[in-house]
């Protein structure tokens, strides 16, 4: 049995220092504990809607907490994440939803007529779940195709529906936890797999590199869909016991005033920004 997963690297701090904050978004902190039992209970919410372990699962989403709660909840349960980018065009996302063999989606709710399109396409993929950021998103599901609607959820209801939370899967370090997918650049995109080890590894030597711990605030701008920002700004910190500070977009001003406000410590950019 393989213990050192970031899986339970956050289920220790939840144990450790549960009134941590483990997130901050939009004014608003979550804690390492509130962290692991959103974590526990999506991932419950995922195995309700048939994910099982093994199974593919999507997540075209961007810098919210809906990507950090769906990526350590599809690994808590021994599937594999699959991060997207979410402004990819519509035949892009479609080749990877069908290259990665994958049976769950986990996306923005504007990316709802997509879902409509794929729910036909993809008969294999066993479930859509939209994450909120837009209004009268729940009535625009209720007057969707029946065969659509049966496989389509909302984050929220997933998370209350749940009735528990999962225990941390028997992962084994070779189990494949990630599959990121390359640009492109030389042909259709392939998918890198990596393990629970990878992972681990990655973000342990980052926090080593960088002298992180636990009092650290780490901007979060980067998209977290690719491997830069997902191992030093999401993994790395939360292996840590650090604060992340999640921004679903990059501006100068608005970093700056974040950066201010919330005391922020390590900010990981490209040199554009």
């Amino acid at each position: 049995m393989f213990r050192m997963t970031l899986v339970h690297t956050v289920q220790q701090q939840a144990m450790t220092t549960p009134t941590k904050v483990a997130y901050h978004f939009e004014g608003q902190n979550v804690s390492y504990e509130q962290l692991e039992q959103q974590v526990g209970k999506f991932a419950q919410g995922l195995q309700q809607q048939g994910i099982e372990r093994g199974d593919h699962v999507a997540l075209l989403l961007g810098n919210t907490p809906h990507f950090i709660i769906s990526l350590y909840a599809v690994m808590r349960i021994g599937a594999t994440a699959v991060p997207v980018n979410p402004t990819y065009t519509k035949d892009e996302i479609s080749y990877i939803l069908k290259n990665a063999e994958v049976k769950g989606v986990i996306a923005l709710d504007v990316m709802l007529p997509l879902v409509e399109i794929a729910a036909s396409a993809f008969p294999a993929i066993k479930t859509f779940v939209l994450c909120e950021t837009t209004p009268h998103i729940a009535e625009r599901i209720d007057a969707m195709e029946p065969n659509v609607r049966e496989k389509t959820k909302l984050f929220q209801r997933v998370l209350q529906q749940a009735n528990g939370t999962a225990e941390i899967a028997n992962i084994h370090e070779d189990d494949t936890a990630v599959i990121l997918y390359t640009s492109g650049t030389t042909g259709q995109p392939k998918g890198a797999m990596l393990t629970h080890k990878n992972l681990y590894s990655n973000a342990r030597d980052i926090g080593v590199y960088l002298n992180m711990d636990e009092n650290d605030r780490v901007i979060a701008t980067l998209p977290v869909f690719h491997v830069f920002a997902l191992t030093v700004v999401v993994n790395a910190p939360l292996m840590k016991g650090a604060t992340i500070l999640l921004a679903p977009r990059f501006s100068p001003q608005h970093i700056y005033a974040l950066a201010k406000e919330q005391q922020a410590t390590i900010f990981a950019g490209v040199p554009t920004m």
